[in-house]
């Protein structure tokens, strides 16, 4: 067996996990209160454009359950987890630079945050699951009693 690295990567993989965890709430809270009160959102006139204030509230709200789903299954070390992050966190990244003229700070920090979550999640993901421990082969299970072994020629 290889001796095991630092938990670096496993850190870098927790903290992607908790973070897409904490931004999916916030999507989930920023999408309710787009289908509550739609006059509780500011937008800048020429800044963005805005179809449908319900539609953004409805996308924010599946967008942020889908990032709750993910971070949780990053936190198991899960590589659909990894794969389905990795989508969601560079759609968010895409709409953040829409939201640049209406959300200057707000949306460098989400700019931010998506670029450490990509990073963590692209780098040395064995490395990361090996330190989480989900990668160990399990040893071979007990032969059941009377289960005979039988060759075959």
């Amino acid at each position: 067996m290889a001796a095991k690295g630092s938990g670096a990567w496993a850190g870098w993989v927790l903290f992607a996990g908790t973070i897409l965890l904490v931004t999916g709430l916030i999507n989930v809270f920023q999408g309710i209160v787009a289908l509550v009160d739609d006059e509780r959102l500011a937008l800048t006139p020429n800044k963005l454009v805005i179809v449908d204030v319900t539609g953004l509230g409805w996308t924010l709200l599946i967008a942020g359950l889908l990032m709750i789903g993910a971070g949780a299954g990053l936190l198991m070390a899960q590589t659909w987890a990894r794969i389905v992050a990795i989508i969601l966190v560079s759609l968010h990244l895409i709409i953040q630079i829409a939201w640049l003229g209406g959300y200057p700070v707000w949306s460098l920090l989400m700019i931010g945050l998506d670029v450490v979550i990509l990073f963590a999640l692209t780098a040395r993901w064995s490395d990361a699951r090996e330190n989480l421990g989900m990668d160990e082969v399990p040893t071979s299970a007990p032969k059941a009693a009377g289960h005979r072994a039988t060759s075959t020629n």
